[in-house]
């Protein structure tokens, strides 16, 4: 029996009131060649019931249930079940365009590429905003510019399943991260699909969301990734973009997040322990020459903001929630 081209992860947990318009976008797509695999992540809504349903109705579902781990956890028990050709990631509250898998697919047959990455639209309850990603042209900057995300990239299978390195990290936030990194110096050829395909849901139960000590997951998945370059022996080949990743996520990401913790000691203590451990590796980022070059735009205002970051205003975020959370 031929293998499928496509197999889709989806992870699941309590989305009774946004999976069935998921699960719609993929039984519905023009490329009918594809496994859906459902991880329930242990849901205790009706969740589980739509699944069942959707499963007895499509024959290239497969459900699979498990107890409650997260995302990171639910996708890399998917990963054991999948025989297709190329993998993708959607998460349950999102949903795609009906011609997604099909003209990734096809691009990846056609320009011989093991990875595709498509555009994607924030959708909002009141608006939506297209997002177009920089279309890089070689892994140094891939590793720079690309968007973190996991769900609108589709990857040769074999990439992942013979890499036990290429796996979510379990229990953090921020799970992308470490993944993608990881993935960047295993691809040979990427290619993009210039269009906006996925439907990103920002949900109103989560657009305000309280900031804590998770905030930190970043700074240890970054962390991780610069262990595992220098590990890997790939870390001379592209210190000069982790050395500006680290910073960017660091005091662009991470900074905004911190500022936002209620507790003030907690606050301040976060923002510390992050521009600490950024300088503790990279102590010489300022002189980073990514942050230097006034001539690329791509990232302009970041840079023109990393370059006013010292102690003192470091200091400034650190009593800076009673204006962050307006």
């Amino acid at each position: 029996m031929a293998k499928p081209k496509v197999s889709i992860i989806v992870p699941v947990y309590n989305v009774e009131k946004y999976l069935e318009k998921c699960l719609d976008s993929l039984v519905m797509q023009t490329l009918k060649d594809i496994e859906i695999i459902i991880v329930n992540d242990g849901s205790t809504d009706s969740s589980p019931e739509i699944i069942k349903q959707y499963e007895e109705k499509y024959n290239n579902i497969k459900s699979y249930s498990k107890e409650n781990g997260g995302l990171s956890d639910a996708r890399n028990y998917g990963l054991k079940y999948v025989t297709g050709e190329f993998v993708a990631f959607l998460d349950s509250d999102d949903y795609v365009d009906t011609t997604l898998y099909e003209k990734m697919y096809n691009k990846a047959i056609k320009e011989k590429a093991d990875y595709v990455e498509c555009d994607f639209i924030w959708e909002y309850p009141d608006e939506s905003r297209i997002d177009t990603g920089i279309r890089y042209t070689n892994k140094l900057e891939m590793f720079t510019y690309a968007r973190v995300v996991a769900w609108n990239k589709l990857i040769k299978s074999e990439i992942v399943l013979e890499n036990e390195d290429l796996r979510f990290p379990y229990g953090l936030k921020y799970e992308d991260v470490e993944f993608f990194y990881k993935l960047v110096p295993e691809i040979s050829k990427f290619a993009f699909v210039e269009e906006p395909l996925i439907h990103y849901i920002q949900r109103e139960d989560s657009l305000v969301k309280v900031q804590t000590e998770k905030t930190l997951d970043l700074i240890t998945s970054l962390n991780e990734v610069l262990d595992y370059y220098k590990e890997k022996d790939y870390y001379d080949e592209y210190k000069d973009v982790i050395e500006y990743t680290f910073a960017r996520l660091t005091l662009c990401s991470s900074l905004k997040r911190m500022a936002k913790i209620e507790n003030n000691e907690l606050r301040k203590k976060c923002i510390k322990q992050a521009w600490n451990n950024l300088n503790e590796k990279f102590p010489n980022w300022k002189n980073n020459r990514i942050i230097k070059n006034t001539k690329d735009d791509r990232f302009k205002n970041h840079n023109k903001y990393l370059k006013t970051v010292n102690n003192f205003t470091i200091k400034i975020y650190g009593k800076f929630f009673k204006y962050a959370k307006q």
